[in-house]
């Protein structure tokens, strides 16, 4: 049975909420490591004082530390999978790696208190960062993204959810309790989307969009639907889940629309499997024709130690 009771874990496996700010930095000022430390050491009690003006908010911060700047930050082993995100070139679509050293992924049910803690945060980090992106999602609807379907289904729950999320002793004793993280910024072609008749959509996600049922998967050697390239097994024809905390986001008056992809796992090559999978074809060359219709625009891996560690990194 794995082991995940010694370390604190962060807020990694919290509920899906109605806002979320998902906010990637650069650290620019490498002198600045004490204020980075004893910034991050804060979060906790920064977040309980965000949150203890509403207590059914729902407020949460879980943090991650990129490849990048790990070492001089923690002074700790490097998590044995932990690295910058490694481009995925198809023959049509490429997974970019983007910059970043720290994720602030930022949760409530009310869109003032994700503010409210952004807005504390940023005070104390001040110039020892830069920003790199910024995003704010919403959920819409009954937890639909923006092309109309249903987002996040396949999640883990129950039992299943820590073994798939948070990294037992067992695997990687200096890493316990923490979670990879990889996000990236999609952004959708709209119009092109909704030329599609609402079958041509169900084919290309693999589900129906007015009640969310699994479609059959396809031939093998044949296009596979969006659900069937994300579903991931290993050797064995074990099927491994990741959490996925998607969100909305965009603009109508600018004409933006997005999804926010946030994936946490306790094994990194998972995610990066399903990527390939996406982006290069399974068999190669018949991509995720979902890429046709949704760009990345960025692309970063980070890891979200244990609550433990992040309170510690100030001793």
């Amino acid at each position: 049975m794995s082991s995940l009771t010694t370390a604190s874990t962060q807020a990694v496996i919290a509920p899906l909420t109605r806002s979320a700010t998902f906010l990637a930095l650069s650290v620019t000022n490498p002198s600045a490591i004490p204020t980075l430390r004893s910034t991050l050491a804060s979060v906790s009690s920064l977040a309980k004082n965000v949150a203890f003006r509403d207590s059914d908010a729902s407020f949460t911060c879980t943090v991650g530390i990129g490849s990048s700047i790990w070492d001089e930050l923690t002074n700790l082993p490097r998590p044995k999978e932990l690295h910058p995100f490694r481009e995925v070139k198809g023959a049509k679509h490429t997974a970019v790696s983007t910059p970043g050293d720290l994720l602030f992924h930022i949760r409530s049910e009310r869109r003032d208190l994700c503010f409210e803690f952004e807005r504390q945060l940023m005070d104390r980090l001040g110039d020892s960062v830069q920003l790199v992106d910024a995003t704010i999602g919403f959920r819409y609807f009954d937890a639909r993204d923006l092309l109309g379907f249903v987002d996040g289904t396949a999640n883990p729950v129950g039992p299943d959810l820590p073994s798939s999320v948070l990294v037992a002793s067992e695997d990687d004793p200096d890493a316990q309790g923490g979670s990879y993280v990889v996000v990236q910024k999609y952004v959708h072609d709209l119009a092109g989307w909704k030329s599609l008749s609402t079958e041509q959509q169900e084919q290309v996600i693999g589900r129906t969009k007015p009640d969310n049922i699994e479609l059959d998967d396809a031939e093998e050697g044949k296009q596979a639907s969006h659900k069937t390239l994300s579903t991931i097994e290993d050797e064995d024809g074990q099927e491994h889940d990741i959490l996925r905390d998607n969100m909305p986001f965009g603009s109508p008056a600018s004409g933006e629309f997005g999804t926010y992809f946030i994936g946490y796992t306790s094994r990194l090559w998972v995610i990066e499997k399903m990527l390939e999978r996406m982006f290069v074809g399974n068999p190669p060359g018949l991509h995720d024709r979902l890429l046709d219709f949704s760009r990345p625009m960025t692309g970063n891996v980070f890891f979200a130690p244990s609550a433990t560690v992040l309170d510690g990194l100030d001793g």
